[in-house]
């Protein structure tokens, strides 16, 4: 711990520096490789989404020693049209889902059920839900997404400056991109659960971001009468004042969801805390490297561009070339000129 609070400190006054922004090339070709991969996830196998957007039926058996074949085959014995999905939920729970059924079929569906477990009909957990109140669902999840990306963008816009909240948002598309391809790689329903760990995830990446960023504009404020460093620089050195925290906040809050995960997820079987944990774990992640290595060293290429950083940049340049060409030319030349020596006074 003495060690890393040293390092901060290092990192804080620019003893220690790490280049993020000279070397963003290489974290936009990883980022690409990421996105790429997440097309590619979407491309192939989609989203597989809850029956709470496409519509649908779910039907959740409780039993000890029930088993995925025992549900399926007596799922198959109904001759229900549709693809028929059945999963494990925990030990002792199946859930099987369909498509739309009238309600002769879905009737048909829960008396397999409870005659395969020989269970009772009131036992079985059954959710109905309509194409049109699907698509309902899936319309209100899109319409809060973009109106909170709409407000984010307003305000980082107020509070900061125009092309702040440019690099936060490509930051922040790039994190939902990224998370959705994943889910669409591992598989796991998109339910209501998923859009709010979606949402939350937003407001995460957007807080580390808005830490950096305000350490960059406190380091930029005098800037251009300074001319001791360049927008980059100056913004290099903001992520690196900001990594420790970012480090030590993204790790406290990975663990418990992490937790949630593993624990809630994997052994306890929760289908809600799936859904909502991975969205998070992948979120918080992807939202911390998106800060330090996406969001400022896109600010910086905007504002490079600008004739003031422009002229600054050269006069720091110039400045830098004036000091140090001097001391290069005589380490160099190996010569050393004469030096006088002070008359010797005779005494009488």
């Amino acid at each position: 711990m003495s060690k890393l609070s040293g390092l901060g400190g290092r990192l804080y006054r620019g003893d220690t520096s790490i280049d993020f922004i000279g070397k963003r090339r290489r974290w936009y070709a990883f980022s690409g490789l990421l996105i790429i991969a997440s097309a590619i996830a979407l491309s192939l196998q989609g989203l597989h989404l809850g029956i709470e957007f496409k519509g649908g039926s779910s039907y959740t058996v409780t039993k000890t020693g029930i088993s995925i074949e025992d549900a399926r085959s007596a799922v198959d014995s109904t001759s229900i049209p549709g693809e028929v999905i059945v999963q494990k939920v925990g030990t002792n729970k199946v859930r099987v889902q369909t498509g739309s059924l009238s309600v002769e079929q879905s009737n048909a569906v829960q008396d397999a059920l409870a005659t395969k477990f020989s269970v009772t009909t009131d036992v079985i957990d059954t959710q109905i839900v309509g194409p049109s109140w699907g698509k309902e669902i899936t319309r209100k999840a899109l319409y809060g997404l973009f109106a909170f990306l709409i407000v984010v963008l307003l305000y980082l816009a107020m509070a900061f400056e125009p092309k702040m909240a440019a690099a936060a948002i490509l930051a922040v598309i790039h994190d939902v991109f990224i998370t959705v391809g994943i889910y669409a790689l591992v598989g796991f329903d998109v339910t209501p659960a998923t859009v709010i760990g979606f949402l939350t995830i937003l407001g995460y990446s957007l807080y580390d971001t808005v830490v950096v960023f305000d350490k960059v504009r406190e380091n930029t404020r005098t800037i251009t009468s300074t001319s001791k460093m360049t927008y980059s620089q100056a913004a290099n050195l903001a992520v690196n004042q900001t990594l420790v925290r970012s480090f030590n906040t993204s790790l406290i809050a990975l663990m418990p969801v992490g937790s949630i995960l593993f624990v809630g997820a994997g052994l306890l079987g929760a289908g809600t805390l799936k859904d909502l944990s991975l969205a998070l774990f992948i979120g918080l992640a992807t939202g911390t490297y998106s800060s330090i290595f996406i969001a400022t060293p896109i600010l910086a290429v905007l504002r490079e561009r600008e004739p003031a950083m422009k002229a600054l940049a050269k006069r720091v340049n110039s400045r830098s070339g004036a000091t140090t060409t001097p001391v290069v030319a005589v380490v160099d030349s190996g010569k050393r000129g004469p030096r006088n020596q002070p008359k010797r006074k005779t005494r009488r």
